[in-house]
């Protein structure tokens, strides 16, 4: 069984500037877990799979993703999931809460292997989590609190990664299509 996931990415040069803050939590406390794995929303949390979930998922994310919209989405400083993650606030999230409702539906008629969600979706940005040093969790929370960091852009790519053992491995990237009315 392999481990998947589902996730919508930022373009450039937001992808940039928030693996610059990844990296900057990782080299200032070691943690590992947020740098496994390019800056994202995730749309479909980790699941285990046989092998051949790969090919099936991406033929119906293929499928899927040319009847929805590239999202607008809007990130606003930081916040944190008790203190165990450490996020990139989105704040715009219509778009993103529209494609996640949508592809939970999908996934319930196309691709019932993906269970329905099983929480609230809480469009976030990954920073650091689980693997943080609890010592310092407080430093970094004071740190975060005070510190701004604003973007906004249309997010079109939608990937299925796999889990190597080590690290997240891209197995299928589709672009969702910009609607005309959505300024690029």
């Amino acid at each position: 069984m392999n481990l998947y996931l589902v996730a919508l990415l930022p373009p450039e040069p937001v992808r940039g500037e928030v693996w610059a803050l990844k990296q900057e939590v990782h080299e200032r406390t070691g943690s590992r877990n947020a740098i496994n794995l390019l800056p994202h929303i995730t749309l479909v949390p980790p699941l285990r799979q046989p092998p051949e979930f790969a090919a099936v998922a991406a033929e119906s994310l293929r499928a899927f993703a040319a009847g929805q919209s590239a999202c607008q989405v809007g990130l606003q400083d930081f916040a944190w999931f008790q203190s165990r993650t450490l996020y990139v606030h989105v704040v715009q999230a219509a778009a993103v809460q529209h494609l996640h409702a949508a592809l939970s539906r999908w996934c319930a008629a196309h691709l019932p292997a993906v269970p329905p969600p099983s929480r609230p979706f809480v469009p976030h940005v990954t920073l650091a989590t689980r693997d943080l040093p609890p010592a310092m969790v407080p430093a970094l929370r004071a740190e975060f609190a005070s510190r701004t960091y604003a973007a906004q852009a249309i997010w079109n790519e939608l990937v299925l990664f796999r889990h190597d053992g080590r690290r997240w491995q891209v197995q299928e990237t589709v672009y969702l299509p910009a609607r005309p009315d959505t300024e690029m």
